[in-house]
């Protein structure tokens, strides 16, 4: 019997037969937002009508309103794409606020340069508070997740065991969480971003090393798998 060497074009190049679909991805963002933010229905169209408006009427005023309709809808498009993508990235964390590890979720959509430790370096049991580190040009950063009078010892008793193990390096602490003084989730990483550069790639990777070499991690109570916890980082980039 002759053998069958027909393939499916999927057989022939699975990369392509798996390559997503970016205006399937777009509209899942955009439904996900809905459900969480019905208000972003209208403010993209708001955005759009406006932005078309303004380009038919710079258009009329040069006496081409064709051309000012074409670009005006070009970019009132573009403008409804950044309103989802803002819109999107606020749901995103409204999903995960609140839930054990929502704050090691935050720090996962750190953009390159951070070395982010997924699982805590400190816990409570008892109340699950949790503490995660990251490693960067600034230093070490501790980002707590709990109410902030019962934390802060937590953050305190890790900062200090970290400047006994890396005496010069900068420490810096943020909190997460809606209370005064605390960062919410959605800013985390940008405020991350902010701060100054102190130290090279190289001692990042070095202290990274270090800190590495301290031991396994600390067991997680039951009822806590941080790394479970993600925002979509497709809804957050609105793509």
């Amino acid at each position: 019997m002759a053998k069958n060497t027909s393939n499916t074009p999927s057989d022939r190049d699975p990369k392509k037969a798996k390559k997503p679909n970016s205006f399937k991805q777009m509209l899942q963002v955009f439904q996900m937002t809905r459900r969480a933010d019905p208000n972003v229905v209208w403010l993209m169209a708001l955005v759009f009508l406006v932005v078309v408006g303004l380009g038919v009427l710079i258009g009329a005023l040069l006496e081409n309103w064709i051309t000012g309709l074409i670009v005006g809808i070009l970019l009132g498009v573009l403008g409804a794409i950044l309103i989802l993508s803002r819109r999107a990235e606020r749901a995103a964390f409204s999903q995960i606020e609140g839930q054990p590890g929502a704050a090691g979720a935050a720090l996962n959509t750190l953009r390159r340069g951070w070395i982010v430790e997924e699982q805590p370096v400190a816990i409570n049991p008892r109340t699950q508070d949790l503490v995660f580190r990251a490693v960067g040009r600034p230093g070490v950063v501790l980002v707590s997740e709990g109410p902030s009078g019962r934390v802060r010892p937590l953050v305190d008793s890790e900062r200090k065991r970290l400047a006994r193990i890396l005496p010069n390096v900068p420490i810096t602490v943020i909190e997460s969480g809606r209370e005064d003084g605390q960062t919410p989730l959605n800013k985390v990483a940008k405020r991350m971003q902010k701060l100054k550069p102190e130290l090279t790639k190289v001692e990042v990777q070095a202290i990274n090393k270090r800190l590495a070499s301290l031991g396994p991690r600390l067991p997680i109570p039951k009822g806590i798998d941080p790394t479970r916890i993600r925002p979509d980082r497709r809804a957050m980039r609105g793509r």
